[in-house]
């Protein structure tokens, strides 16, 4: 089968047992790979770097950019961690970049049980999330592989976005947008604090009758942006081209990282909306809700009532976000995946 698509793949070791194994898998993980991506070709650079940063995905993200690299493999001598359990490997689909905890591979064979775990991390970097990944799912990392890997013409963003959809959609899957206001505990607690607030105050039931539609729609339309931009830039999640060749690699970066975040406040609204409606439901009395706005309570003056109180609510998360430090921001909006 023609494999005309080359993945470059570095492999960034720190001395002594990482750099063996490095050296090794540079040799031997070829023919696994290509059994598994039928149709590309493979490309192994083994990179020296002593010393192991505080983080070592963003280091390793910043090494596949200055080499072109389309993908970045580190071993490390650092131990890794997963809610609070140690792991082998982890692998961040967004960063195109994986590691893995040598170490925890342990004393004997480490090489033969690095082989596989190599592999498995390359496939989770390429967003195959799932534990048992059936042929389809194999194709669809293939694919993903092929665009990551593929020469670029002339850039333009609707021209990768159209070019790299399975790309995209795959390493947007595998940030799981959903969880991410979950892992925000400030944000939330300032969310649900501030929805709280405005469901109870009167003041709130004048304005959410008088605003009308459109108003409330914007409101929350702002309010979802405030969150948003509160997170890309606050958290410090917008990565910057350095030179022209990066450009296609940090593009793809963010558009992920604005739709895993977009998505994920777009979750956290609905559900904010939906809880809304129901403690509106329970809490607002129907008779003392109608005196304050001057006429019978209906359906709609309640679904008003959660609009207004849920926009509130992601505007308070957006301040509460603001609290979170860069480091949680960053695990929130990026899942890293286990591998091994």
């Amino acid at each position: 089968m023609s494999t005309d698509v080359e993945v470059a793949v570095g492999l960034i070791a720190e001395p002594d047992a990482p750099m063996d194994l490095a050296r090794y898998l540079a040799e031997e993980l070829e023919p696994e790979l290509r059994r598994r991506h039928p149709g590309l070709g493979w490309r192994f650079v083994v990179a020296e770097e002593a010393g192991a940063p505080a983080d070592v995905i963003g280091a390793a993200r910043d090494r596949l950019l200055d080499e072109n690299w389309d993908l970045a493999i580190r071993l490390t001598n650092l131990p890794l961690s997963e809610a609070r359990r140690p792991v082998v490997a982890q692998a961040s689909a967004a960063h195109s970049v994986g590691v893995v905890s040598v170490p925890a591979l342990g004393a004997v064979n480490v090489r033969r049980r690095g082989l596989p775990v190599v592999a498995d991390l390359v496939d989770r970097v390429a967003g195959m999330v799932d534990e048992a990944p059936d042929e389809d799912d194999r194709r669809r990392g293939s694919r993903r592989l092929r665009e990551l890997a593929e020469e670029p013409g002339e850039f333009r963003v609707s021209r990768l976005v159209t070019g790299n959809i399975t790309l995209l959609a795959g390493m947007i899957r595998a940030n799981r947008p959903w969880r991410l206001a979950i892992r925000l505990t400030r944000a939330l607690t300032a969310a649900l604090a501030a929805g709280a607030f405005a469901l109870v105050t009167p003041d709130m039931w004048l304005l959410a009758d008088a605003y009308g539609g459109v108003r409330l729609t914007a409101i929350a339309v702002v309010s979802m942006l405030a969150f948003t931009l509160t997170l890309i830039v606050g958290g410090k999640l917008w990565e910057r081209a350095r030179r022209p060749g990066q450009r296609r690699q940090v593009a793809l970066f963010n558009i992920t990282t604005t739709v895993t975040v977009v998505s994920g406040v777009l979750a956290l609204y609905a559900v904010l909306f939906v809880l809304a409606v129901l403690l509106a439901f329970a809490l607002v009395v129907p008779g003392l809700f109608g005196a304050s706005l001057g006429h019978p309570a209906r359906f709609s003056d309640y679904l008003e009532l959660a609009f207004l109180t849920s926009s509130l609510a992601t505007v308070g998360g957006a301040l509460g976000a603001g609290l979170e430090s860069d480091d949680a921001v960053h695990e929130a909006a990026y899942t890293y995946h286990r591998a091994g």
